[in-house]
């Protein structure tokens, strides 16, 4: 008889979640380890006192986990993995060089480069925008971009995904499920703002830290096969996405259509160019530790949510800075009650709080190893969290809550 084990009446599966997420917060030099070991105990738990929810106990009831889980589990992995190669394919095409005579060469620069990523994740994948954005940054900052910068370029990305249904996974699962895209679109009224709030601040960090450069490097040669193959895998991961949600949408159920979609295009086009394979190793260890996050997420038993109320949309996007948004808006879906434009912001832009809330934050922290520290993320990039708040109250002031916009 499998009996869960509670206390002080929280179950120990939350117990050992968030001894994880702590593990990861102060370990930060270690944050795979942990990931790793938190996801062994609380399957080891899971099999041997509190079963699996809806799919059983013991080990049958992992495999029925995992074999609703993996689709989501593969997408990610493919786009983190084939995004990397994505981003040393336009970092190689010397593009980068020369956005410093595009920029303003002051704070200013810093602000257009954020509008820049935010515009791109209404149409990409919020994971390309941000290494896109990080991969510029680079160059124009001369490889030194303040931890408060970085966690704006992931808040410009995730902000500018939150009102598309193909910018963010969240939004995508809001329009599968029936909630119409000008529901969901209302949500950059609360992004614009959130902006604005977060945009000069961390832009002014970053030019005191290091100034953008003031000249492009003189004698450039723009690598225009790269180009294209970067704007091929983009087109790609874009035409799939929407092509699968308008005549194939249980298809996104079945296969990691995203995924495949990026690394199809990948392969095709190393005709062309060789992808820089050696960003695998590492970029596969920052995979890895975001899988393993997703997946001790999705085992715990959250079977449902407060009551849907504007307090409980603000609240949600707290949570999904430490608890994966996925399984978060499936509940809030399946729950009802709640104005789709107000969630698809919180669940979307609340992840950029913290380094591993969502799967950009993953990649630039892959790209940039020392933004992995909790402290440093939420200290430097005191902006984020101010945005948030400031964006959704805006938002309630402008447009009111109106639970179960028409779907």
């Amino acid at each position: 008889m499998f009996t869960p084990i509670a206390v002080y009446g929280i179950p120990l599966d939350f117990i050992l979640f968030g001894l994880t997420l702590i593990g990861v917060a102060v370990l930060h030099h270690h944050t795979l380890p942990v990931a790793l070991s938190g996801l062994a105990a609380i399957v080891a738990y899971k099999l041997l006192f509190a079963g699996f929810a809806k799919f059983g106990t013991g080990l049958p009831g992992l495999i029925h986990h995992m074999e609703h889980e993996w689709v989501t589990l593969a997408n990610l992995f493919l786009l983190l993995m084939g995004f990397a190669l994505l981003s040393r394919h336009f970092e190689d095409s010397r593009v980068p060089d020369e956005m410093p005579a595009l920029l303003p060469d002051d704070w200013k620069g810093g602000v257009m480069l954020l509008a820049i990523v935010f515009v791109l994740s209404a149409f990409l994948d919020n994971i390309a925008a941000a290494l896109i954005g990080g991969t510029v940054a680079r160059h124009v900052f001369r490889g030194r971009v303040h931890i408060g910068y970085l966690a704006a370029i992931v808040a410009a990305s995730n902000a500018g995904g939150s009102g598309s249904v193909v910018g963010d996974t969240t939004t995508t699962m809001m329009w599968i499920d029936g909630v119409s895209p000008l529901s969901v679109v209302e949500a950059y009224v609360a992004a614009a703002v959130a902006m604005l709030v977060f945009a000069v601040p961390a832009s002014l960090q970053q030019h005191r830290f290091s100034p953008i450069v003031k000249d492009a490097p003189s004698g450039l040669t723009i690598d225009w096969p790269r180009v294209a193959i970067v704007a091929v895998i983009l087109l790609a991961a874009l035409t799939a996405n929407i092509t699968a949600n308008l005549k194939f949408p249980a298809l996104l159920d079945a296969l990691p259509v995203l995924g495949l979609a990026v690394w199809a295009a990948i392969l095709v086009t190393a005709l062309l160019r060789r992808p820089d394979w050696s960003v695998m190793p590492e970029t596969f260890k920052g995979t890895l530790f975001l899988l393993a996050l997703v997946t001790a997420a999705s085992m715990m038993p959250v079977e449902k949510l407060p009551a849907a109320s504007w307090q409980t949309a603000l609240g949600l996007g707290f949570v999904s800075a430490v608890f994966d948004n996925i399984p978060l808006t499936a509940l809030a879906l399946k729950q009802g009650g709640y104005d789709w434009g107000f969630l698809a912001y919180t669940v979307g832009f609340g992840g950029s709080m913290i380094w591993f809330g969502s799967s950009a934050g993953v990649a630039i922290s892959n790209m940039y190893p020392e933004a992995k520290s909790v402290g440093r993320w939420v200290t430097q990039g005191w902006p984020i969290a101010a945005a948030y708040v400031a964006g959704f109250f805006v938002m309630l002031a402008v447009l009111g809550w109106h639970p179960d916009a028409p779907h």
